[in-house]
């Protein structure tokens, strides 16, 4: 008989919090308790979507107000401690998640939430809104794990051809990513640990990609040189969203929750890194350089257009997002992502300050179309910038390390750490030249 497996994180039952017989009374009119429960539920769900502590502390902030109370928070990765004072009262919440993920398109209803709130929330009793974010909670995810699957397909496929691949690396960078990230997810929806999902998810995706590499070589005769590929089917585990959301913490000295995010980011790249490695020396696989290839000018833009549009709308829907708010943020991340290699290729300029730049051009085009757009400002500038991250470089550099070429290993450490700085600090001057509420410390 199977032993039933306890849950290590027990569920709240918020109904519990809301006063008796306080069905018709206002939760502006309610008691404490009731107020700090919704309060606390709309904070802990918000850090569930992957958002940073900015946007989860002002958002808190904003119902405390209209209830006409004091709330103070403090914000990690996985929990929040918050207290809310009335004047006479205090109480105090711990609360924790039991994972951690990013969904766009729930953050997109919590931001919605708290904008009627203010409207007309307020008027409503804590019953009715602790029922209207049942409903938030019990929509999950948009797409199934064969969509989340093709998605990744496309995002590698994309961010394949940006590096350099040709059509036999895209190919098999596609199969390979789509099969990898559908088993990441499959595991991930009966919640295997994090490590579990990655180690797996990773090993499929090498071991897909060297398989039908070896079909083509031994049917068509294709280069065994197209192995450089291999690196490009693991890139759907790239963690962009706490990398990013980490920077833009640190500006706003919310240390706890930045180093947590920061941390987070980091593990996954090192388990990421650290199986695919063991699985390239299984396979014989080396990270070589790819083959060159040569265009015009004029072709390498437009292809790189299509290729970013297809890399960034692939990972808004690993995200969650709807496919209005997937294509948005393909839209401006193919325009920022082009800008920053031509400045490479044409300007000669280094990638980090050109990273800076397409980071900047997003966060400043997600500003002018946020409110058309309808949709949160992290919603559209983090998928957009995350195919810049440089999944590649940071892989190079754990191989290199692993093959005690330490000096190569510092060179590819070196390049990416000054490409992962520069993204989040593009965002954050954005942001600041365009959010008045965000340039100040309040």
């Amino acid at each position: 008989m199977q032993q039933m497996i306890r849950k290590n994180h027990m569920d709240i039952a918020w109904h519990e919090y809301t006063d008796e017989k306080g069905e018709d009374i206002p939760v502006t009119q309610a008691s404490l308790t009731e107020k700090a429960s919704i309060i606390g539920r709309v904070g802990i769900m918000l850090l569930s979507c992957g958002t940073g502590a900015w946007r989860v502390r002002s958002s808190m902030n904003t119902l405390a107000e209209v209830m006409g109370i004091t709330c103070t928070a403090d914000i990690g990765l996985m929990s929040i401690e918050y207290t809310c004072f009335d004047g006479q009262d205090g109480f105090t919440q711990s609360l924790c998640l039991t994972n951690t993920g990013v969904n766009t398109s729930k953050l997109n209803r919590l931001e919605n939430f708290i904008r009627e709130f203010e409207i007309d929330g307020k008027e409503m009793s804590g019953e009715e809104l602790h029922s209207l974010l049942d409903d938030i909670e019990r929509i999950h995810g948009l797409y199934s794990p064969i969509a989340l699957g093709f998605a990744a397909a496309l995002a590698c496929c994309g961010f394949t051809f940006l590096l350099g691949g040709g059509l036999v690396e895209m190919f098999c960078a596609f199969v390979g990513a789509g099969f990898g990230n559908f088993l990441r997810c499959k595991l991930t929806k009966h919640h295997f640990t994090l490590f579990l999902s990655i180690v797996s998810s990773v090993s499929l995706a090498c071991l897909v990609y060297a398989g039908f590499l070896k079909i083509g070589e031994m049917l068509w005769g294709i280069s065994i040189q197209h192995e450089a590929g291999y690196i490009c089917a693991m890139l759907f585990i790239i963690p962009g969203f706490p990398f990013i959301t980490s920077g833009i913490d640190l500006a706003k000295l919310d240390m706890r929750s930045g180093m947590e995010r920061l941390m987070y980011a980091l593990i996954i790249i090192q388990v990421a890194t650290m199986a695919a490695w063991i699985m390239a020396l299984l396979l014989h696989l080396k990270p070589v350089d790819f083959i060159k290839m040569s265009m015009p000018v004029e072709m390498w833009i437009l292809l790189r257009l299509i290729a970013s549009f297809c890399g960034v709308f692939g990972f808004s829907v690993m995200f969650n997002s709807p496919i209005r708010l997937a294509a948005t943020a393909a839209l401006i991340g193919a325009v920022a992502n082009t800008l920053r290699l031509e400045l490479v290729d044409l300007a000669g300029m280094p990638p980090a300050v050109t990273a800076f730049i397409g980071a900047l051009t997003a966060g400043l085009l997600a500003s002018l179309i946020k409110n058309k757009a309808g949709y949160p400002r992290i919603s559209l500038t983090v998928p957009s910038i995350v195919i810049m991250v440089p999944g590649l470089y940071l892989y190079r550099g754990i191989y290199n390390l692993g093959m005690m070429s330490l000096s190569v290993a510092a060179s590819w450490f070196a390049a990416a750490i000054l490409i992962i700085a520069a993204l989040p600090l593009g965002l954050i001057f954005a942001r600041i030249l365009t959010d008045r509420t965000f340039r100040y410390c309040t």
